[in-house]
């Protein structure tokens, strides 16, 4: 089947816009992170995003019985580049954030409204195997007869928020944070895809907090994501996690906060007119052994030029 240019512009917006933050960095589920797009392809997208439960801004945080109802809302600009011959992209992300958060830190009740700028982020990817650099005649048989994509990230979260040294609950977390993961897509058939990712979070120190410092050991993720192409710019899936670790150290001392939990969700997207298009997704806990049982909601416009 043919498709014009502009149709496939639309198509691959979700190239970048399946990749936008979450409130809390473990708990996210992007699908469609790997899949290529033609190089010199831009992607501008506005996120909202509205979670509640046990949820806070910074998950590592030891508040216990939380109760929160945050909003987000975020502005991604994404464009694919040729690195070495293979196609690659590079996002950049600046978020803020407001909301209500209930719960007890050290004995005490707590209830606090916050907002400001939440922590930017940025990842570059490449695809290893399965998408070299593609020109619009190339992409356009890839998705006539795809093939398994191997592909590499890394996401750097940069302590660009608004903190308080002074307060438990801040929307920035004050301290580095780096993901490394490795992608795979697998074609079941022509409009079914199989998609598979296993990452780690790496957090930096946060020496300023409550005059005390804060660590928080590695979390390891793992995605899964069975997707169906309708047609050009219109698909959905069906998303599940699983992220393991993160216990945290306040002065050396270890918190009983090791996480052991999973979520599952959809996403589904819809575009109009070329080069606009709608993506909304859910996802709720599963399995939560610390933090995490909670539902979000997200709703994204995105527009794709080239």
């Amino acid at each position: 089947m043919r498709t014009s240019r502009g149709t496939s512009v639309v198509w691959l917006v979700w190239v970048a816009a399946s990749l936008s933050s979450a409130a809390a960095l473990a708990q996210e589920l992007a699908p469609r992170a790997y899949w290529p797009a033609p190089k010199g392809t831009k992607v501008a997208s506005f996120t909202y995003q509205y979670s509640t439960g046990d949820i806070l801004f910074d998950p590592s945080l030891p508040v216990v019985g939380v109760d929160s109802r945050l909003n987000l809302t975020q502005f991604s600009y994404t464009q694919t580049i040729d690195i070495a011959g293979r196609t690659a992209n590079f996002q950049f992300n600046v978020p803020y954030s407001w909301g209500t958060t209930e719960g007890v830190v050290a004995g005490i009740p707590l209830n606090r409204y916050t907002a400001g700028w939440s922590d930017a982020r940025a990842r570059i990817s490449i695809n290893l195997l399965g998408a070299p650099t593609l020109d619009w005649k190339a992409f356009q048989q890839l998705r006539a007869e795809p093939n398994p994509i191997v592909g590499a990230s890394l996401m750097i979260s940069a302590p660009t928020g608004s903190y308080d040294a002074d307060l438990a609950i801040n929307v920035g977390s004050n301290r580095w944070a780096i993901k490394p993961a490795i992608g795979y897509i697998h074609p079941l058939a022509r409009r079914w895809l199989t998609e598979f990712e296993l990452g780690v979070w790496v957090f930096g120190d946060n020496d300023e907090f409550l005059g005390m410092k804060r660590e928080q050991n590695p979390v390891a993720t793992g995605e899964f994501h069975l997707v169906k192409r309708v047609r050009p710019g219109f698909w959905f899936s069906l998303d599940l996690n699983y992220y393991y670790g993160g216990r945290t150290l306040l002065d050396g001392v270890e918190n009983a906060d090791l996480q052991r939990n999973s979520r599952a969700g959809f996403t589904l997207t819809f575009p109009w007119k070329h080069k606009h298009a709608i993506r909304t997704s859910f996802s709720t806990g599963t399995v939560t052994s610390s933090g995490g049982d909670f539902d979000m909601f997200t709703v994204m416009y995105a527009y794709a030029w080239n």
